[in-house]
């Protein structure tokens, strides 16, 4: 996967070159490519904002420099698409993040200020995503989240891929709980199930804990889900494990 990244502060992806990521560039699964708009300007100042017509605070990205970057990086990467990342886009689910990582080529485009020229969202954006309902600093961080969503589902990248199958989302349900040694912490013990050697019980278990730990913190995915008879079975059996729990 290539991904190329517009940003004023492309020193900021230095993140993307520790742990997964890295191993990731390393392998020859993913390549990232920068490109700053400020390469693109004309003045000697390297202006790339300016004051929003109607008036109001802050500043606005302005259309060439940024159109310039834009065609630069499609003319590296000519088959990606351009994804700016705005409060005003999609929000960011699991479905997103593996339709992208289907991708052989994107451009990020990471905007900054009170945004960028609307303009060139109508004749050069092909997607807006957002990673939530709040307001960054700029599209940065959010570029880095898209990045290491996506690098997790490419092949070979994890050490073991069946582990980007067990994640929290993956079938609309957040990740059962994990433990390892020691057996004991503070009292606390490890659940006798895991130290069975039954792989059938674990199992169960396991799709239990998922069920029950979202219904009670995700009710809305669960909302969303057909579950089979066998889920519904094991989440009544969490349900009730529940109402049966000692009053403190």
């Amino acid at each position: 996967m290539k991904i190329g990244i517009i940003s004023l502060f492309p020193e900021m992806f230095a993140a993307l070159n520790f742990g997964i990521l890295r191993i990731a560039q390393e392998k020859g699964a993913l390549n990232i490519s920068c490109w700053n708009p400020r390469d693109y300007t004309s003045d000697v100042h390297k202006t790339v904002d300016d004051t929003p017509y109607g008036g109001g605070p802050g500043m606005v990205m302005m259309f060439e420099p940024l159109h310039k970057a834009i065609q630069a990086a499609k003319a590296s990467l000519p088959g990606a698409k351009v994804i700016y990342l705005s409060p005003q886009g999609k929000s960011l689910n699991h479905s997103t993040v593996k339709r992208l990582s289907e991708c052989s080529e994107m451009i990020l485009l990471c905007g900054r200020y009170e945004g960028i020229d609307e303009r060139l969202i109508e004749s050069e954006v092909d997607e807006e995503v957002s990673i939530g309902d709040y307001v960054l600093s700029g599209g940065e961080i959010p570029a880095m989240v898209i990045v290491d969503a996506c690098a997790r589902q490419l092949p070979n990248v994890l050490g073991d891929d069946a582990s980007a199958a067990q994640d929290s989302f993956v079938n609309s349900l957040l990740d059962y709980p994990h433990y390892t040694r020691p057996e004991t912490v503070n009292g606390k013990t490890v659940p006798e199930v895991l130290l069975s050697g039954h792989h059938k019980k674990i199992k169960h278990w396991r799709e239990k804990e998922a069920l029950g730990r979202t219904w009670l913190r995700r009710p809305d995915l669960l909302n969303k889900k057909m579950l089979s008879t066998e889920e519904k079975r094991l989440l009544n059996e969490y349900q009730q494990k529940i109402v049966d729990l000692p009053k403190t």
